[in-house]
């Protein structure tokens, strides 16, 4: 929210009564300030961040016309949506968005110390990506920590206050298996505590961020009230609709004298993304909390983003016909992250198995001692949910985990479980005390001397300092070093398809036929495993095991104790026929694949060809589902061949490395 307070201050502290229900009441006559998630949280939550600038440019002129109190429309995953799957610049959209809607504060969410991405970055990466925004577009930062850790706050939190721009800082809501506020961990004086050791950073905004929709509406009643006597900062609304609550929690909330609330246009509202804004519009007409905001415009833009949206038909569609999900009250999976965990399921043919992980997501919070479950800690505990399910509990633990659990990222509000801590950490690990940050080497220098072969420009080394592999791929595409991919091309029409094109390579003799059957129609489909070395490989050949279906991973590990097993262990496929490996590597008697278990973008070798290796030896990362994943040799051996270019993006099965007798 921008400008303005309450009129009347009451210091932190001050006992409650008749003063402090005096400013309650005014506040329920001044008019609700809405911020508009539209082209940020709303693309994100519902179609996995894909809308392109060329669709949102069309009615940024409308939208700046409404009369938003702002409009959010950076971080989150646009930043990393648009350089991984869109080939598009983060920086330079902001600027077009600036451009376009010069009239309307624009916001952005900043996820802490971890900024747009999903590890802490050092305090030099904070303050030189906080200032290079605000100088951009960013007149408005929403700054969480997905602990709710002061520690992780404070650095982002002062950089904020020296560029001179607005200080949102959010309170992550979360709850225990209770299911409602005053439960375990999460009750009204934790968020009394959070929202006053907030207040106290300099916040000029405090906003409550329901990521899950979990806030139920007479909890938000109360949880409003409580706030509003604590602090005297203006107070914020953003919850999701996932479990069908978020209309009306906005409404308990308006009641209770909050100055401010998050909604979508309803193209891209409810759902797992944020309330409508026209049924809330009608709802306030004419009285003191009314918004004045242009109908006639919202309706405009409304019909524009139905035209537009069936080209983006693919992420769209969900497996569930129901348009809530009362369920995440158990599973309490963000909205922003639906959306990609689907698509990522989809792509690692497994789309069938997501009943099952969003119950052990679950049991993999609690595992984690009851992370409030947002970016980063929501792709964290999905990750590994996912790995639980494929490959059994704990089996492949992800970096992030390892990292989470040796205190990398807070203080979590519960004790995590000691099985968990067994197989994650090694003899030699050290856990974390104090502050993470101050940890970790200053990175800027390092990512800029990183980027000089492409670029001398600090908003790339920026991006490369986020995402050191996809980044710096498509800083390449950028300036014209490598041609975009297929993938990253336009859809066009209205069947989600791609844009046209160059023609494709002759097959290969790797080249195997498939039937696939769509809408009860048979198409064949030849698959090249073999094209430039990129390995989109079926099953390893016969006599080759693969690491996903190693023999530790493949019987069903038991559950905790008075947990009921929810989840089959993944069971490696009926390998093919003999074959020369990708890239040429040739697999001969007793050979041994490492096999991408889930699909993933190659990060970097832990070893060299040659290089003699012990079973459980680190031999690849791959980064899957936006975590990294360290990949072990299933035997001694030796390195014979590393066969995916870093970089590289590889399907589930992928061969990825030989290891020889």
């Amino acid at each position: 929210m921008v400008g303005g307070g309450i009129g009347i201050v009451i210091g932190i502290g001050a006992p409650l009564g008749a003063q402090a229900r005096g400013v309650r009441a005014l506040t329920a006559k001044k008019p609700l300030k809405i911020t508009d998630t539209t082209l940020r949280d709303g693309h994100q939550s519902l179609m996995a961040t894909r809308l392109r600038m060329e669709d949102m440019t069309p009615i940024a002129g409308a939208m700046d016309a409404v009369g938003f109190d702002a409009m959010e429309v950076w971080g989150g995953a646009t930043f990393d949506a648009a350089t991984r799957f869109l080939g598009e610049d983060p920086w330079e959209r902001l600027r077009t968005f600036k451009g376009l809607m010069p009239n309307t504060p624009l916001s952005m969410l900043l996820r802490g110390q971890s900024l747009v991405g999903y590890k802490a970055y050092a305090d030099d990466v904070v303050d030189a990506f906080v200032e290079r925004a605000a100088d951009v577009g960013i007149d408005i930062f929403r700054v969480f920590d997905a602990l709710n850790d002061p520690v992780n706050l404070d650095r982002a939190c002062d950089a904020v206050k020296r560029s001179g721009k607005h200080l949102q800082t959010a309170i992550c809501y979360s709850v225990t298996e209770e299911g409602r506020l005053g439960g375990r961990y999460f009750n009204l004086d934790y968020y009394v505590e959070k929202a006053k050791a907030f207040e106290g950073m300099g916040a000029d905004s405090v906003c409550i961020k329901d990521m899950g929709g979990l806030l139920a509406p007479y909890d938000a009643y109360e949880l409003v009230s409580a706030l509003k006597d604590a602090i005297d900062a203006p107070l914020q609304l953003h919850c999701h609709y996932t479990s069908g609550m978020g209309s009306m929690t906005a409404l308990k909330a308006v009641e209770a004298g909050i100055d401010g609330v998050d909604t979508c246009v309803a193209p891209l509202a409810l759902r797992t993304a944020q309330p409508a804004i026209e049924p809330l519009l009608v709802t306030l007409q004419g009285g003191d909390r009314d918004p004045g905001l242009d109908m006639n415009r919202i309706l405009e833009i409304g019909d524009y983003l139905e035209g537009v949206l069936p080209k983006y038909r693919q992420y769209l569609e969900t497996p569930r016909t129901a348009v809530i999900d009362a369920r995440v009250l158990e599973h309490q999976i963000p909205g922003g992250m639906m959306s990609n965990l689907v698509s990522q399921l989809r792509e690692a043919d497994a789309l069938d198995r997501l009943d099952d992980v969003l119950r052990e997501i679950a049991r993999t919070r609690r595992d984690l001692g009851y992370p409030p479950l947002v970016t980063p800690m929501s792709q964290m505990t999905g990750s590994q949910a996912v790995n639980n399910v494929l490959f059994g509990r704990y089996q492949m633990v992800t970096g992030p985990v390892k990292e989470y659990v040796l205190g990398m990222f807070g203080t979590p509000p519960g004790d995590v479980a000691p099985e968990l801590e067994e197989k994650a950490l090694g003899p030699d690990d050290k856990r974390v005390t104090g502050r993470p940050a101050d940890t970790l080497d200053p990175e800027m220098e390092s990512a800029m001397e990183a980027v000089k072969s492409v670029s001398d420009d600090i908003e790339d080394a920026l991006t490369y300092a986020m995402y050191p592999t996809t980044g710096m791929r498509f800083l390449r595409i950028k300036h014209g070093l490598d041609e975009m991919p297929p993938e990253m091309l336009p859809p066009t029409g209205d069947d989600g398809g791609v844009a046209a094109a160059a023609p494709a390579p002759a097959l290969s003799a790797n080249a195997r036929r498939f039937n696939v059957f769509v809408g009860g129609e048979r198409y064949e489909v030849d698959v090249d495993p073999a094209d430039g070395g990129m390995a989109i490989a079926a099953a390893p050949p016969a006599g080759v095991a693969a690491v996903g279906a190693a023999p530790s991973a493949a019987a069903p590990v038991a559950p905790s104790a008075g947990v009921a097993p929810t989840a089959t262990p993944f069971q490696a496929p009926t390998p093919p026929e003999p074959r020369p490996a990708a890239g040429g590597a040739a697999l001969g008697a007793g050979d041994v694949a490492v096999a991408a278990p889930i699909p993933g973008v190659v990060l970097r070798y832990e070893v060299e060809v040659g290089q003699r290796v012990s079973a459980g030896d680190d031999i690849v990362i791959i980064e899957a589902m936006k975590m990294e994943n360290t990949l072990p040799s299933p035997v001694d051996g030796v390195v014979s061949a590393l066969v995916a270019d870093v970089g590289a993006t590889v399907a589930r099965d992928a061969l990825i490395a030989v290891i020889s007798p």
